[in-house]
């Protein structure tokens, strides 16, 4: 990225026109030079019209026959090739505007992700800045082309729209590398999860950094992104590159209940598909018969409210909110996992239970 406060001179010229003067200044021939230089008088033409580099050799040669230090040379031809390079760049960010307004830019904006800007031609920059892409083609092969599959093993193609949930899911990368976190252990992040349950069932108000530190220490990052428009994204698992596993969250329901199903969910995919499994549980996209979601939907039920508890809550035969409160106490969950799956399930109706079910709130 150019500092702002660095100076890129608006034209540059190529250095052989500065061959082209001093040759003038002492009288000597193009033809003479080269054979002073030992270089073939076509290579001295192609770089005195500015059609070929000054390489290292010529400027260390030129420095003998001109008295002109080799670095003065070398310098001018890097401040040109570096302004030749500029100018590409600066038309390819102009031709990015159409690439950028694909992004839920406002809101972004308004989360913080980007900062504020004025010049409409900038937001192309702060966009590659943001991925640390050098292009949108980058961005494409990264995100739909799946040309990285070692880190990246999920096209975002078939996404009603992969810009929103690419900008969502970057940004859980960014904060995620924020945080410290122990080497993966899944023998103790397996541990972990009945501390993990108790938090969900007593929901303290710190309950997210309680269940953010006590992943870090088993070596799983848990971040929450909030969601973005167009882009209604439940959570996300993947590996990092330095194999750290990444629970994305978005409590998109801002509900209790939804959040730690789908927190169980995530960890499910940690413990049972390991890292050559990304997941991105989307509104939009849903795979019927997917089996690793299968998995880890039961994985979830599991450590959230189990089949086994369920039926025993069921064969009671009561359905009275005390009587949930104490099976909730005696399973060592909270009542909104019950209630809320008997709500799914039509099981009882929804003015039953509600204030169980509590809403979240998360600063990020």
């Amino acid at each position: 990225m150019t500092r702002r406060n660095e100076y890129t001179p608006q034209t540059v010229s190529h250095p052989g026109l500065t061959l082209r003067e001093k040759l003038g200044e002492l009288g000597m021939s193009q033809k003479e030079f080269a054979v002073r230089t030992g270089k073939p008088e076509q290579t001295i033409v192609k770089v005195i019209n500015g059609e070929s580099a000054l390489t290292p050799d010529m400027a260390v040669q030129f420095e003998s026959v001109l008295h002109i230090p080799a670095n003065f040379w070398l310098k001018r031809q890097q401040q040109y090739d570096e302004a030749i390079a500029r100018t590409k760049r600066s038309e390819l960010l102009a031709n990015a505007s159409g690439w950028a307004k694909q992004f839920p830019v406002k809101k972004m904006i308004s989360f913080g992700w980007l900062p504020k800007q004025q010049d409409p031609d900038e937001l192309g920059r702060l966009l590659l800045d943001f991925f640390s892409m050098s292009s949108p083609a980058a961005w494409e092969e990264y995100y739909l082309s799946r040309k990285l599959k070692v880190s990246f093993r999920i096209s975002l193609a078939h996404f009603g729209e992969p810009y929103a949930i690419s900008a969502w899911l970057r940004q859980g990368e960014l904060d995620a590398m924020k945080l410290d976190a122990a080497p993966y252990d899944k023998k103790k992040f397996a541990a972990v999860l009945p501390e993990i349950k108790q938090v969900m069932a007593d929901h303290p108000d710190d309950f997210f950094p309680q269940l953010r530190d006590i992943c870090r220490e088993a070596g799983v990052k848990v971040v929450h992104t909030p969601c973005l428009p167009k882009a209604p994204i439940h959570g996300s698992t993947r590996w990092l590159y330095d194999d750290t596993p990444l629970i994305q969250l978005s409590a998109r329901y801002n509900l209790n209940d939804r959040f730690w199903f789908t927190f169980f969910h995530e960890a499910g995919h940690i413990l049972l598909h390991g890292k050559k499994h990304i997941s991105i549980e989307s509104a939009q996209v849903k795979i019927e018969g997917d089996s690793k979601e299968l998995e880890a939907d039961d994985f979830a039920v599991k450590w959230t409210f189990s089949k086994e508890e369920e039926a025993t809550v069921l064969a009671n035969g009561s359905l009275k909110e005390q009587n949930i409160i104490e099976f909730a106490r005696k399973f060592g969950t909270h009542p909104a996992m019950i209630i809320g799956r008997f709500h799914h399930k039509k099981i009882l109706p929804f003015s039953v239970g509600r204030k169980f079910i509590r809403p979240i709130h998360l600063d990020g």
